[in-house]
């Protein structure tokens, strides 16, 4: 079917203006709640929605125009509508999913049975002539298509994933708890040494349950992700494509050592109790928080855009409240922040409410981001030499997977990183490409399509004082489009739109501190017990009830939610204190 849109027309990153969104019954904010979310990302909805159930007044305040944070939905070219910022969903955690009864609420996901599509520019394999490696959820096709390229590699790949999937049995729990706090051993309180004790035991049951594996996992830890992927297999495609997991969304090589946990990080999903799966969400990601907002407001909760927060009102080490950005105070015996931990502690708390020395440890938190998101409407599907479409404009297999572009070898993606460190963006950038509208067709008119690009690597800094402006944005774009073009001839003459989210856009716009998508490198230094810090790692802060609950406590960065049901938990287990 043929795109019946044709208008052609180009556009760059920008921040949409609409009127103010009121989600709730009330034209404006009460005066007091029990508790207030600063921020409407997925993970404060989740917070809203846990503490409203449990028969807390909660609101929600976000300065944008709509709800979502990186899990939204924006129809920046008339008629196509783009998950901005996260593009598929996996590791939402499925108690989450269960408790707020996310399917209730509209949530509804497309399982993809295609999961990675890697083409090649030129034939390869064993026979020289294959031309792509194509993996899903289908264990006896994955052999079928690694055998292309080894036979070792083909029998080592199910010992691989067998491997993870044990490991990741043996870490789930820590991923669904409270991290071991090192100041509660220290503390006075019984009940600190109470959940001291409790986080020990259950760190201690998942080193014992992963058994012969810890070793392993140890590596996964510590290691490169080259060095873990290069014991297995040998076949360069293979590797790239897993190595891809091990570097997305960070400003790592697949040769720093660490990588290997942000591989881990990329595979611990779970849809529609089928581990490991990835989806599409009908309607784009901000349907994923659309969902999670409607448990919230039909449980009570009040949530409202346009109202940014300029400060948390504090009193004697103690949260009262927020001011927003127009004077209106609202006062709140808790503060949950989905902000970034920067913002939280180093923009909207009044001087002197922290310890210098924390203040200081924050300062170096990394927020280093490699990423750039392209989004693209396109008049037709594209079209790979290595596997050629059907008929025209007919939706492949491969188009409903995460389509790796330029991740033909491990030193492709080294080569990458490498010319990013220097303060320029990648010549030839790694390429994640996803078309949800292959599987849902709310997104666009008939015949059309979105394509997401998620590409690294540019750096947020540009060398030589050069600046991220309209010129330098579409300088990139083209550059990636080019690289699509080789690959899939006539991609750049489909496109009718663009939008250009690079890092400090994706910053100003979306809210995330130096652009990065997991509110803060996932690096070992700064995961666990040390999520932002050893000080902050229990969701709590040392100005008496204001908590953290975005991505950058723990368990870190990716549509997961846990992060904002587990700081919920610690303002309920606070809740006589912060009556006082």
């Amino acid at each position: 079917m043929s795109c019946l849109f044709t208008k052609s027309v180009r556009y760059l990153s920008f921040s949409k203006t609409a009127p103010s969104i009121l989600l709730t019954k009330e034209r404006e904010p009460k005066t007091y709640y029990d508790a207030v979310v600063v921020g409407a990302g997925h993970n404060g909805l989740v917070s809203a929605a846990y503490l409203q159930k449990a028969g807390w007044n909660v609101c929600v305040l976000e300065r944008r125009h709509l709800i979502g944070g990186a899990a939204v939905t924006e129809e920046i070219i008339p008629g196509f509508k783009f998950s901005r910022a996260s593009y598929v969903l996996s590791l939402l955690r499925p108690q989450i999913y269960k408790d707020l009864e996310l399917k209730k609420y509209g949530l509804k996901v497309y399982l993809r049975d295609i999961s990675a599509y890697t083409p090649l520019l030129k034939p390869g394999g064993l026979d020289g002539k294959t031309r792509s490696l194509t993996l899903g959820m289908d264990s006896t096709q994955n052999a079928k298509e690694i055998a292309k390229f080894s036979h070792r590699d083909a029998e080592k790949f199910r010992q691989y994933e067998s491997e993870l999937e044990r490991i990741i049995e043996a870490i789930n729990p820590l991923m669904d708890s409270a991290p071991l706090h090192l100041h509660y051993l220290w503390s006075s309180s019984f009940s600190d040494k109470l959940r001291f004790l409790s986080a020990v035991k259950r760190l201690i049951k998942s080193i014992s349950q992963m058994g012969t594996d810890f070793p392993a996992f140890y590596k996964l830890m510590t290691s490169p992700a080259a060095k873990i992927l290069d014991k297995w297999f040998e076949s360069e495609p293979l590797k790239a494509t897993l190595g891809t997991d091990s570097v997305i969304g960070a400003n790592i090589s697949p040769y720093t050592p660490g990588s290997g946990y942000v591989l881990l990080h990329h595979v611990m999903g779970e849809l529609e109790g089928v581990k490991g799966a990835w989806g599409y969400v009908e309607g784009g990601m901000g349907a994923v928080s659309q969902a999670i907002a409607n448990c919230a407001l039909d449980h009570g909760a009040e949530i409202f855009t346009e109202k940014p927060v300029s400060s948390i009102i504090t009193n004697n080490g103690k949260t009262e409240g927020v001011v927003l950005k127009d004077g209106t105070e609202i006062k709140a015996k808790a503060v949950l922040s989905n902000a970034t931990p920067r913002t939280t502690f180093l923009d909207l708390l009044p001087n002197g409410s922290l310890p210098q020395s924390l203040l200081d440890e924050l300062r170096l938190f990394d927020f280093t981001s490699p990423v750039t998101k392209i989004n693209v409407a396109v008049n037709k599907i594209p079209n790979f030499l290595a596997n050629p479409n059907s008929g025209d404009n007919i939706v492949m297999p491969h188009h409903r997977s995460t389509i790796h572009i330029n991740c033909e070898h491990m030193q492709q993606l080294h080569e990458a990183y490498i010319e990013a460190q220097m303060g320029t963006f990648s010549s030839r950038p790694l390429m994640e490409m996803v078309i949800p509208s292959s599987m849902d067709h709310t997104l666009a008119p008939p015949g059309c399509h979105v394509v997401l690009l998620f590409t690294q690597y540019t750096p947020y800094k540009l060398a030589e004082g050069k600046q991220w402006d309209d010129q330098t944005r579409n300088q990139y774009a083209d550059l990636t489009f080019d690289c699509v073009e080789q690959y899939a001839p006539g991609f750049k003459a489909s496109v009718i739109g663009r939008d250009i989210l690079t890092p400090p856009d994706l910053e100003n716009i979306i809210g995330l501190t130096g652009g990065n998508i997991f509110h803060g490198a996932m690096s070992l230094d700064q995961l666990y017990l040390n999520r932002p810090t050893t000080v902050l790692s229990n969701y709590r802060s040392p100005v008496r009830g204001l908590y953290l609950c975005g991505s950058g406590a723990h368990p870190g960065g990716g549509v997961m939610g846990a992060a904002g049901r587990l700081a919920s938990q610690a303002v309920l287990e606070d809740s006589k204190l912060l009556a006082k």
